[in-house]
């Protein structure tokens, strides 16, 4: 495993990150694969081994057994200044008022049964709250204690460098992370949030990394429950599987070349783009172990090349 400092904090965490969508009671209004108790102990196991210590939840996950799973895991497995805990809000009741705010680290703290969370990451971009209102509410978390640092997620360019600015102007905690949506098949944030997050010295830590596993195979789709019922995925990538399988048959290409697997390939050029920790959703153990092992692999310049000259714009999924 190789570490990192989170954007400009003193946060060190693996330059890998367990995606914790995974965990968590399924459902049919959330997720119908994602792992029971015992199994989401197993992978956070797994993954500690490994030596992975960050760890990626959402108050709305699972209903919020996500964050039940994962605190009951890491306070079985781990200490707890030796893991690194983001959770987020937004897909509440309020969204990023300062009440809701208030109101939902609470909660998220309750079911991690932590007094802490190293990264509280704001979910989605909310157009009926001021800006200054929640970066205000953001910053008081961080005074009191229950937060060491703030995130965003998936939002324009635009909307991420007006909150950084505001909290600038008032002096409040900006944030150090960036988790938005980034894979060799959707590079839209390369045109503005990227370079915005470069130029402030903001970690980027994208979602879906492997394109819900459709960098990882030739198949588009697999035989795991996850790819014959996930929706949300299917939404983001079956509308341009016929573009952009020529780009997963150029992952294929590099990976027989070099001897690896394609996910190892598809992880590696994330780093090689300044990615700081891709967030790795497994419901397998194996995967994890895949992930770490992409770590040996050290693509040349030319091969990014190789990679990025096919993709064309797709349709904006992640911003709102």
């Amino acid at each position: 495993m190789e570490y990192a400092k989170l954007g400009k904090t003193d946060i060190t965490v693996s330059k890998l990150c367990v995606g914790c969508m995974s965990f968590g009671k399924p459902s049919e209004d959330f997720h119908l694969w994602t792992l029971e108790k015992d199994d989401t102990e197993k992978m956070v196991k797994k993954a500690l081994d490994l030596g992975f210590n960050f760890f990626d939840t959402a108050n709305s996950y699972s209903h919020g057994t996500s964050e039940e799973y994962l605190g009951a895991a890491i306070k079985k497995l781990a200490k707890r200044e030796e893991v690194v805990i983001a959770t987020k809000v937004y897909f509440n009741e309020g969204k990023l008022s300062k009440e809701a705010i208030a109101r939902e680290i609470d909660g998220s703290l309750s079911r991690l049964g932590t007094d802490y969370v190293d990264l509280y990451i704001i979910h989605r971009f909310d157009y009926d709250t001021p800006v200054e209102e929640t970066m205000e509410a953001l910053d008081k978390l961080v005074k009191s204690g229950k937060v060491r640092a703030i995130g965003a997620s998936a939002m324009y360019g635009y909307q991420f460098h007006n909150m950084q600015i505001a909290a600038e102007k008032h002096g409040w905690t900006k944030f150090s992370s960036m988790q938005n949506h980034y894979n060799l098949l959707y590079r839209e944030d390369e045109r503005e949030l990227i370079p915005i997050c470069k130029e402030m010295g903001v970690a980027l830590t994208p979602y879906s990394p492997l394109a819900a596993g459709r960098v990882t195979r030739t198949e588009w789709l697999s035989d795991s429950k996850r790819s014959l019922t996930d929706k949300v995925s299917k939404a983001k990538y079956d509308s341009t599987q016929e573009h952009d399988r020529l780009i997963t048959e150029r992952v294929k290409e590099l990976a027989d070349g070099y001897g690896v697997k394609m996910s190892q390939i598809a992880l590696a050029w994330l780093w090689k783009k300044g990615v700081t920790a891709p967030v790795i959703g497994a419901t397998k153990e194996s995967y994890f172990d895949d992930a770490a092992g992409a770590f040996n692999v050290k693509l040349t310049a030319e091969d990014v090349n190789y990679l990025d000259e096919l993709y064309v714009p797709h349709k904006i999924m992640g911003a709102k």
